[in-house]
């Protein structure tokens, strides 16, 4: 069993800003991520330098978190934001590894 942790307000600002229904699958593949000891590539993908990406998918749109480990077997959410190309982001990649850095400069204090 994992635990989740949201870092700072991203993962918030992100969540509280989608419909209810949104927030029910965001809930699910959240609880899919706790749960499951080999969660499927569908929902839970790494990218790169230990950078991890939520897969959230509901109606037409394509939704991503990005996350990290710490400690093993807990999880730190980071930012979201809705995937609008095939391609991700570089900059959503940047701003994930960023916000990492942040968390262990916060952890130290």
């Amino acid at each position: 069993m994992r635990v989740l942790e949201p870092f700072e307000d991203y993962f918030w600002e992100f969540y509280n800003d989608k419909s209810e229904a949104v927030q029910t699958k965001i809930d699910y593949v959240l609880q899919i991520i706790i749960t499951i000891e080999q969660i499927p590539k569908k929902f839970f993908k790494h990218i790169e330098d230990g950078i991890y990406e939520i897969r959230i998918k509901s109606g037409s749109d394509i939704y991503r978190l990005f996350s990290f480990f710490d400690e093993g077997k807990l999880v730190i959410l980071l930012h979201g934001f809705t995937k609008k190309t095939q391609k991700l982001p570089r900059r959503e990649i940047d701003k994930a590894m960023l916000l990492r850095r942040a968390y262990y400069e916060s952890k130290k204090s």
